[in-house]
């Protein structure tokens, strides 16, 4: 029996590729109102691929905007650095949970470049992130048969070099950011973070929608107000390796170990 990421994985890519024939539809369409580019809301994700809170996040979060057309008012931008650190000599670059971490951001800002179209790159990080929950993340490669993609692009991205220069390009983008990012994920909605409140951000994305035609998903939470909970935040801290960021990579070492084995 499929998984339920697998499943989830299915029902994104059937989204996604009707969203596709949609917006390359005929004139019959021409009367429906669609946002302008500068009606949309712009929704970033800086984010690292192996810290579990942004997988998580792009997992169970992120494709809700997948949900009654709210992507139509979203231009969304995915940033994979996160608190990924540049050593002196601006060439060698270290990852917060590791070498294998920044090989993976690299893959997916390589899969971003390379299909620079939302439908086609986003399905690609979600079934990477979706091992990286299941803790099978060196399955990576698996993606491109399930989506049924060329792995050319990436592999010619990885091989050549450009994909160091994706990075050094997604390390500036970071750096720039105001105010400065203290964690991942690191979301921000027209250039407003909303800090620990992230898990909210449709409700932030409808307010911040100036068009004349909300999605259904905005009904959802028009009432959902931000909630200052009391819990350890789950994030990633920019330079901070607490406890619980030390038993997470052990974690996620020994459950690697272990699947190597099997």
């Amino acid at each position: 029996m499929a998984s339920m990421p697998t499943i989830k994985l299915v029902l994104l890519v059937c989204y996604v590729s009707l969203l596709c024939l949609a917006s390359s539809s005929s004139p019959d369409l021409s009367g429906i109102s669609k946002p302008s580019s500068s009606q949309k809301v712009s929704l970033g994700l800086y984010y690292e691929s192996l810290c579990p809170y942004c997988s998580s996040f792009i997992v169970n979060h992120l494709t809700k905007l997948f949900e009654d057309d709210l992507i139509s008012i979203v231009d969304l931008h995915l940033s994979p650095w996160g608190n990924t650190k540049l050593r002196s000599d601006n060439d060698t670059v270290v990852c917060q949970h590791g070498a294998y971490e920044c090989f993976l951001d690299t893959v997916e800002a390589c899969a971003i470049d390379v299909w620079p179209e939302l439908s086609d790159h986003f399905p690609f990080i979600y079934c990477v992130e979706s091992l990286v929950i299941e803790h099978k993340y060196k399955k990576w490669e698996t993606c491109y048969e399930k989506l049924n993609l060329n792995s050319k692009h990436v592999s010619d991205c990885l091989s050549s070099g450009h994909g160091k220069e994706l990075q050094l390009q997604y390390a500036a983008e970071t750096s720039a950011l105001e105010p400065p990012h203290k964690y991942v994920p690191w979301v921000v909605v027209d250039g407003q973070p909303l800090y620990e409140d992230y898990e909210n951000f449709i409700s932030y994305i409808c307010k911040a929608y100036k068009g004349n035609k909300l999605p259904g998903a905005c009904a959802k939470y028009s009432s959902i107000r931000s909630v200052k909970v009391n819990r350890f935040p789950l994030v990633c801290r920019n330079g901070v390796y607490t406890m619980w960021d030390l038993l997470e990579r052990i974690k996620t070492s020994l459950l690697s170990f272990v699947t190597g084995l099997l």
